[in-house]
């Protein structure tokens, strides 16, 4: 039978994928080898793959590799080795974040179909024709939309549009997130994410106490009910979160799914409204967190964040009041559960107090006492830990394995393994092995942008703090309302001239806010604005019409890791690139080589408070305070607005004593970005200061500058060194 829209379901584990094929799931992802979409999902082998992609193939159903994750320049070559793999096997679709990834397989594999990743955060119509003019097939949405929001981007483009509508969110706009990446390097854009966001957190401030919350721990996302609604919009593709959920979890998401999707084909409100009732039924069983339908119907619901219950996925069964035995052989102690208590065979979640670490256990031992119950634990639990039921033995329902008999299957026909390139073959576009760079094709006598430092802020007012400095050139991160001053509407002048003023676009790009920057932009042109700082590929369309007059900066959010996406965004039509702020100095180096024309057009930030994660919703309707720590001390300030709410860290990253350095390499235009919070100017004098004589600031974050992204590799090869999640990266170890 045909559904009306394609049910996609995660595919983490061979015995998730058997569920997800049992209950009727059109087509899977998963991940493969180091680059899965969850790096800790258990991506599958190669050969488990090879025999997995065969038996599908015979069942009908699709198959979509995920490698939705930046790569940093050194990896260049593995990812072409990938994706030179993959292009024998000839998965239905590939599903890319990296705009890098996307540039190397339309350049080296162009037969590939290309699936945008929802960390992409495409929210905007235009946003879905710029992908497509450069060969992809599918977007999927940011989950940040509203049904009229979706409606207005299906009448906008052709391109097949899929919709995230099941599972754990994120409490960051799609894509934006740097929390767990600031914390230790462990990044989301890197498949690490630790979850930070789902800690208990203390408020700080007058008359707040020691009272604290769950405050940034969102409900599950479940639009089971919308799914009539989505097929008549148009939507052609809705995805099941999932990949580092239980078979069981996989098997009944996608069963209730695809109750109501056969429904919709067979026809008849009667049957649909049946399917729905019975869909609900089944999912009461998926062992998940309270569930929400987010702004979907309603963009003000903030049901979604409920400060008093935990982050934690399963049932809560309680904190351990004891624990005791020796290795292998530990038990702990809960309260006898109000439910029927855990059983031998179940699986258990345990959620360490201390730090943020989740261990899975499937429970060897029950024995009831009258002061509880005694479950097996695993190793190094302790008093405090929490437990929650994740799955339960007598569920757990067994499906027909897709790979059958040996998973190693053999190789698939005509596949022979590619020879290793040269060191640096596939490192750059265009010439596999030379130092081609991205090319503006812009004719301009000198460099185009001056050297010097570009300061940037978040609020008009501040321009007039930093004009002391006299900076090169001034930075204006565009906020609702401030467009009318800039155009002269109100009495006050600016400090600076228009041509220095250079308006940074927000990374997020709503339909409404496309459709109003399409009004702003000719207006802004017209006035004498002549640079402009971009986020999202949807911003590329809106200066067609002014390429001739104006100068693109591809903007930190575009996450510009490697030569190959640097690129990418000059085709789209960027002149100038900023670093992302996870950068560090070795992969900053590595993607520029020795082009020392591409470091005339390039921007390194040398001080920020990048927002470690921002909402589409005011948190100031719901919370009272300004300032908050986690366990470990790290404190953090909320700052909310009319545009959102964003978190940013106290200690902001800095490496301004490293300018000279830099100098030195051939870097030449510096950001100073003090958007974000309230601007002071003791604070701004002390940060020039220190910029003039090479001094650190005192209190602030390296970020990920000098170790680079959180490895496996270089962890099992230091191990006298950990990442604490609490106080940064690389903290020694306490003796034992």
């Amino acid at each position: 039978m045909n559904s009306p829209i394609e049910l996609l379901a995660p595919a983490g584990s061979p015995e998730a994928l058997d569920a997800a094929v049992g209950e009727g799931a059109d087509a899977v992802y998963m991940g493969l080898g180091n680059f899965g979409t969850t790096s800790r999902a258990g991506s599958f082998t190669y050969a488990r793959f090879e025999s997995s992609l065969r038996s599908l193939r015979r069942l009908g159903r699709k198959v979509y590799v995920a490698i939705n994750l930046v790569f940093q320049q050194r990896e260049a070559d593995r990812i072409y080795q990938l994706l030179k793999y993959l292009s024998f096997l000839r998965p239905d679709a590939l599903v890319v974040q990296d705009f890098g990834l996307l540039a190397m397989a339309r350049s080296e594999f162009p037969d590939f179909r290309l699936h945008a990743a929802t960390k992409m955060g495409i929210a905007s119509g235009g946003g879905c024709n710029a992908l497509s003019r450069q060969g992809v097939s599918r977007v999927g949405l940011a989950r940040e939309l509203n049904i009229d929001e979706l409606r207005s981007i299906r009448t906008n483009t052709n391109m097949e549009l899929e919709l995230f509508v099941h599972g754990a969110q994120c409490v960051s706009v799609s894509g934006l997130c740097l929390f767990s990446s600031f914390l230790g390097g462990k990044s989301a854009n890197r498949g690490l994410c630790t979850h930070p966001c789902r800690r208990s957190f203390q408020r700080e401030g007058e008359g707040q106490g020691d009272s604290g919350g769950f405050y940034f721990s969102p409900a599950d996302l479940q639009l089971l009910d919308s799914v009539p609604a989505l097929a008549d919009l148009g939507i052609n593709a809705v995805k099941i979160e999932g990949r580092m959920k239980s078979a069981d979890y996989v098997g009944t998401v996608v069963s209730a799914y695809r109750t109501v999707l056969d429904a919709l084909a067979e026809g008849g409100e009667a049957r649909v409204a049946d399917a729905l009732v019975r869909g609900r039924g089944i999912l009461r069983g998926d062992f998940a967190r309270s569930k929400t339908t987010f702004f979907l119907n309603d963009m003000q619901n903030l049901d979604w964040l409920n400060p008093e219950q935990d982050g934690d996925t399963g049932i809560a069964l309680g904190e351990l009041l004891k624990v005791r035995g020796g290795e292998g052989q530990r038990v702990g102690l809960i309260e006898t559960p109000a439910s029927a208590p855990p059983e031998v065979g179940d699986s258990v979640r345990l959620h360490r107090a201390e730090i943020s670490r989740r261990v899975t256990h499937k429970l060897l031992s029950v024995r009831s006492v009258a002061e509880g119950c005694w479950l097996s634990v695993p190793d190094g639990t302790e008093v405090g830990d929490r437990v929650n039921l994740i799955q339960a033995r007598g569920i757990s329902k067994r499906y027909k394995p897709v790979c059958s008999g040996d998973a190693k299957g053999g190789r698939i026909p005509g596949y022979e393994k590619a020879p290793e390139p040269a060191p640096g073959s596939f490192a750059r576009p265009g010439t596999k092995g030379g130092e081609a760079g991205p090319s503006s094709g812009r004719k301009r006598s000198g460099p185009l942008f001056p050297e010097g430092l570009y300061v940037a802020v978040s609020q008009i007012r501040d321009l007039f703090v930093v004009q002391s400095s006299k900076p090169t050139k001034v930075m204006l991160h565009l906020k609702s309302g401030m467009v009318k001053t800039l155009l002269g509407g109100d009495s006050s002048p600016l400090p600076f001239r228009r041509e220095d003023i250079i308006p940074v676009l927000d990374p997020f790009l709503p339909e409404a806010t496309a459709e109003t920057l399409a009004e702003d932009i000719p207006e802004l042109v017209e006035a004498g604005y002549r640079t402009f700082m971009v986020n999202n590929p949807g911003h590329f369309p809106l200066f067609r019409d002014f390429r001739s007059e104006v100068l693109l900066i591809a903007g930190p959010w575009l996450y510009g890791f490697n030569a190959w996406a640097l690129s990418f965004v000059a085709s789209l039509g960027a002149d100038g690139f900023s670093s992302p702020f996870e950068n560090n100095r070795q992969n900053l180096e590595r993607t520029l080589g020795t082009d020392k024309s591409l470091r005339d057009r390039y921007f390194v930030p040398v001080f920020a408070r990048p927002p470690l994660f921002r909402l589409r919703a005011n948190l100031g309707r719901l919370y009272d305070f300004r300032a908050f720590s986690d366990s470990r001390g790290e404190r953090f300030v909320l700052a909310n607005d009319e545009d959102g709410s964003r978190v940013f860290p106290e200690r902001p990253f800095s490496i301004t004593d490293k300018v000279s350095y830099l100098r030195e390499a051939g870097f030449r235009r510096f950001i100073v970005d003090l958007g974000g919070l309230s601007l002071k100017k003791a604070d701004y004098k002390d940060l020039m200061k220190s910029i003039e004589n090479g001094i650190p600031l005192p209190n602030i974050s390296r970020f990920n500058w000098k170790d680079g992204f959180f490895s496996e590799e270089v962890a099992k090869a230091r191990p006298d060194r950990e990442i604490n999640p609490g106080l940064g990266r690389n903290t020694p170890r306490k003796p034992r």
